[in-house]
């Protein structure tokens, strides 16, 4: 009985570890806190905040995607966000690579509106980014552009989007990328629930526009022409 009970110790505190070990943890730096951007996210944004914000958008790109198994998920256990000028690199709001956020303190310098929810809209398309799949590099060339549309579907889903993007219906091309995707993907998922969800689990390996009549029956270019008309555009 006391070898029993010694085991089974050891397997509790071993599970535990384990649930420990599978916690993804986040980390914020704010490299350029003296400049006018970097004291801008200080004052209004906050890396507490921010933290705090990078784990509920991982959650809620988990539901977003269905996944609600570790197995399903890309194996990152740490989400990093540098607050820094980007410009020298990319003069972007900011870019994901790898685990890594990068949080462009002069597009924060220059926003004239509501610089919390902008950024709390960017960290949720950069961190989608983090997380989703991108068809592992094989695939055609439009899918630069899907996933970007796919990172801005969960903005659009968070009620992030922001008032200068694109209405439904609007854009030349359904690979356009960005709002003008995550609009028509939108579409997508009201014809079948949780098609976003599946076209992401498809992107796992691959990627090929035929996923669409696989998931709904129609080739994407037939979808475009039916999300249009719907919207008399």
């Amino acid at each position: 009985m006391g070898n029993q009970i010694i085991f089974l110790s050891f397997i509790l505190v071993l599970n535990s570890l384990q649930g420990l070990q599978a916690a993804v943890q986040y980390d914020v730096t704010n490299n350029e806190a003296n400049t006018p951007g970097g004291a801008i996210f200080t004052n209004q944004i906050g890396v507490e905040y921010t933290r705090q914000t990078l784990e509920s958008a991982s959650a809620f790109i988990w539901r977003t995607f269905g996944q609600t198994n570790e197995a399903d998920r890309k194996n990152v256990q740490m989400v990093r966000v540098i607050v820094e000028d980007t410009s020298r690199i990319l003069d972007v709001p900011a870019y994901a690579t790898g685990n890594e956020i990068h949080l462009n303190t002069k597009y924060i310098a220059s926003y004239t509106g509501d610089v919390k929810r902008e950024i709390t809209g960017v960290l949720y398309h950069e961190a989608t980014h983090i997380w989703q799949w991108n068809g592992n590099g094989n695939g055609q060339p439009n899918i630069g552009n899907l996933t970007e549309g796919i990172a801005d579907y969960v903005r659009l889903k968070a009620d992030l989007a922001p008032s200068h993007w694109q209405q439904p219906g609007e854009g030349y091309k359904w690979d356009q990328g960005y709002d003008v995707t995550a609009r028509f993907l939108d579409y997508c998922n009201s014809l079948r629930e949780g098609f976003v969800a599946e076209l992401n689990g498809k992107m796992r390996n691959d990627y090929n526009d035929n996923f669409f009549v696989e998931l709904l029956g129609k080739s994407v270019d037939q979808l475009w022409t039916d999300y249009k008309t719907k919207y008399g555009k």
